[in-house]
């Protein structure tokens, strides 16, 4: 579906902008924002959030209005806080990705570069998508139990933002944890399984790159499910790079199956993330999809789109390659290919 201007009758749009979300200064995105937006076609404001969950109710207030498109000004979280309040009814939700992930930013295909970020929503292209939700949570993105989990809450709690925050949690405190035993009910039936992880996707990654489902669709009615089955140090190098190098589902510690809904039991409460924010829960977790309940503007020049690989991807290639001979001496052997890897990643 494509936003046409009516004549004379311009499109309300809202920037909400989280001054305090992601790694990039907000202090020029106001003036961008009024250089850049097509005022033929569109009446716009901006509004900034001043805490937790404002965004959201400024979106809520923006649907009453009537407005046509709600712009989420920020990361993730940010376009999750906004988006919750878009679902199932006709405002549009729209991405200026000033996140330190952009993860549903980047499985869209939008621009990174702010104004041509302005300029694909000048373009006003607008589809129906998918969204999910967790224990009653809606996530655009991902959700996720277990290690997951954990280090979402280990990232949230870091001081700095970034690919190599994340690639450093997951080398770090990986293989300190210590995997779970899950009851998995799909349409296919129950199956119980020990799990690192248990990851499901609307969108195909978590951020900065990072391909948890690299073939995830937010237009077919199912979630990408990703099973993490326990593995080792000798594992792990192997996992960081298929992650930034989508062929997650290439490795033999990963099951992936599709389903529109899945309820997973635990022996035990802990962490599950929603869009990258943890939250604690209980034993049980429902996950379904909601088929085509969010309207979203799109980038209609997204096949055109080049993305060049992340400089994160060729630090881990080349600390990995450099010891590959290594990899078959001892525990020592692997800890030092790990640090050369975030050594390495700290330089870049």
């Amino acid at each position: 579906m494509v936003y046409l201007q009516t004549e004379n009758m311009k499109k309300k749009i809202t920037f909400i902008l989280n001054p305090v979300s992601g790694t990039i200064s907000k202090a020029g995105v106001p003036e961008l924002i009024d250089n850049t937006i097509d005022k033929d076609i569109y009446d716009y404001e901006t509004v900034f959030t001043e805490r937790a969950g404002h965004a959201t109710e400024i979106a809520s207030a923006e649907v009453a209005k009537g407005t046509d498109i709600v712009v989420a000004v920020g990361g993730d979280g940010t376009v999750n806080e906004v988006g919750r309040a878009l679902i199932h009814t006709n405002t549009a939700l729209a991405i200026l990705p000033c996140g330190s992930g952009n993860g549903l930013a980047r499985h869209l295909m939008l621009p990174m570069n702010l104004k041509k970020s302005i300029e694909t929503i000048n373009k006003g292209v607008v589809h129906d998508l998918d969204y999910g939700v967790i224990n009653g949570i809606p996530f655009f993105c991902t959700c996720g139990i277990g290690f997951d989990a954990f280090v979402s809450m280990k990232f949230a709690e870091a001081g700095k933002r970034g690919p190599i925050t994340y690639v450093e949690n997951v080398l770090r405190e990986g293989l300190r944890y210590k995997p779970e035993t899950y009851i998995i009910t799909d349409e296919t039936g129950t199956k119980t399984r020990k799990a690192f992880l248990i990851s499901c996707a609307n969108a195909s990654q978590y951020g900065n790159n990072a391909y948890i489902a690299p073939h995830a669709s937010m237009a077919d009615g199912l979630l990408d499910i990703i099973i993490m089955e326990p593995f080792d140090m000798f594992d792990a190098p192997q996992i960081s790079m298929d992650l930034f190098s989508k062929t997650i589902e290439n490795n033999s510690k990963i099951k992936m199956l599709k389903s529109s809904k899945i309820l997973v039991k635990r022996q035990k409460e802990g962490y599950i993330h929603y869009d990258g924010d943890p939250v604690m829960a209980g034993t049980e977790i429902e996950i379904h999809v909601e088929h085509k309940g969010i309207k979203m503007v799109v980038n209609p020049d997204a096949d055109k789109s080049k993305r060049k690989p992340a400089p994160v991807v060729n630090a881990i290639s080349e600390a990995f390659n450099n010891l590959r001979d290594d990899i078959e001496g001892n525990r020592r052997t692997i800890l030092a290919l790990n640090k050369k890897i975030l050594r390495r990643l700290n330089n870049h």
